[in-house]
């Protein structure tokens, strides 16, 4: 099992949206960094953990639990010309954008970036690296663990 941290705009979709929604669950559509769509791509499975992390707000943290869903397929907003995630150079029979579905399964504390960067054990976090810009990044069991007992 892996485990990730997703990074959504709340403006966008927020941990109470999914969570509003029939099945809870949300198409991670507009991913548009190579890095983390190899991430979704190439590395995540149905089942892994997903911290849900609410980013371009006032206080950003993590805000809920999440898992993956859904294997990877290709993101639709790449083709539709009236998206701001429309990609000209990507087509139908080779899409450059994928993405996988989230189903949120709780709102947790709101655990604020500051919080994080207080914590020692998650020093080596990779969204607290200076320069980090990823909407996607591993996290690992450690990590993982020590969020989840914050939470409590």
């Amino acid at each position: 099992m892996n485990y990730w941290l997703m990074k959504s705009e709340p403006d966008d979709a927020s941990i109470d949206d999914v969570l509003g929604m029939s099945r809870q669950t949300i198409a991670w559509y507009g991913v548009r960094n190579y890095q983390a769509r190899n991430f979704m791509r190439d590395l995540m499975q149905v089942g892994d953990g997903v911290l849900f992390y609410h980013s371009g707000c006032a206080v950003p943290g993590i805000a809920g639990l999440a898992e993956v869903a859904s294997t990877p397929y290709p993101d639709d907003t790449q083709f539709d010309a009236k998206s701001r995630y429309f990609d000209p150079k990507s087509d139908r029979e080779n899409p450059r954008w994928m993405l996988v579905d989230v189903k949120a399964l709780k709102k947790t504390r709101l655990i604020p970036l500051a919080e994080l960067r207080e914590q020692e054990a998650l020093a080596e976090m990779q969204i607290l690296r200076r320069g980090n810009r990823l909407s996607i990044t591993p996290v690992s069991a450690a990590e993982w663990r020590h969020i989840n007992k914050l939470m409590k």
